[in-house]
C-alpha cells in the first residue's frame, strides 16, 4: 500500500463515526487484496505472501470486533473465517484467484456495510482531531490540504 493511501485512511479515521469504521476497514481489507494480485502478477511472492498476510490481518481484526449479542454477528463470523481460509489457500496454491473470490465475498458485505454507515448519524469516535481543508489554494497538478486548528500541544502533559 503506498504511503499516499495510508494518509488517506489515516485522515478518514480521524473523523469517522462507528459506522464509517467498519467501511474504512472494508476499503483498506480491499486495497491489500489488490496489492495482492498486482504483486501476482509481477511475480513478487514475497510481497504477494506480505499483502496476503495484512488482509488477513483486517479480517482477523473483523472476526474480533463482532458483537455476538446479535443473531448476524455468527453470520458474519463464518464468512470471515470462509475468507480467511480462501487467503490462507492463496498463500498455500500461490494463485490470485482466491483473492479475487474472496473480493467477491466481500463484496456484498461491504455494500450492505456501507449503507448502513450512511445512516448512522452517531458522533465521531475521535474527538480533538485536527480537521483539514482541501482546495483553498492550488498548486499545478495538485490540490493543497491544510490542517485546522493545530494546537502546540498534542501529546501528554506530565
Amino acid at each position: 500500500m503506498t504511503q499516499e493511501k495510508k494518509q488517506e485512511f489515516t485522515r478518514r479515521l480521524t473523523c469517522c463515526n462507528r459506522g464509517e469504521m467498519i467501511v474504512i476497514m472494508y476499503d483498506i481489507l480491499f486495497a491489500y487484496l489488490e496489492d495482492g494480485v498486482r504483486a501476482k502478477e509481477e511475480r513478487d511472492y514475497q510481497g504477494f505472501k506480505n499483502a496476503v498476510g495484512k488482509a488477513s490481518q483486517v479480517v482477523s481484526r473483523l472476526m474480533e470486533d463482532l458483537d455476538f449479542n446479535y443473531e448476524i454477528s455468527g453470520n458474519l463470523y463464518a464468512e470471515y473465517q470462509f475468507v480467511n481460509k480462501l487467503l490462507a489457500m492463496a498463500v498455500c496454491k500461490n494463485t490470485a484467484q482466491n483473492l479475487l473470490d474472496a473480493q467477491q465475498v466481500l463484496k456484498n458485505l461491504y455494500d450492505a456495510f456501507k449503507e448502513a454507515a450512511q445512516q448512522d448519524t452517531s458522533e465521531p469516535l475521535m474527538q480533538h482531531t485536527q480537521q483539514v481543508v482541501a482546495g483553498m489554494t492550488y498548486q499545478k497538478g495538485s490540490l493543497t490540504e491544510t490542517l485546522q486548528g493545530s494546537e502546540s500541544s498534542r501529546g501528554f502533559l506530565a
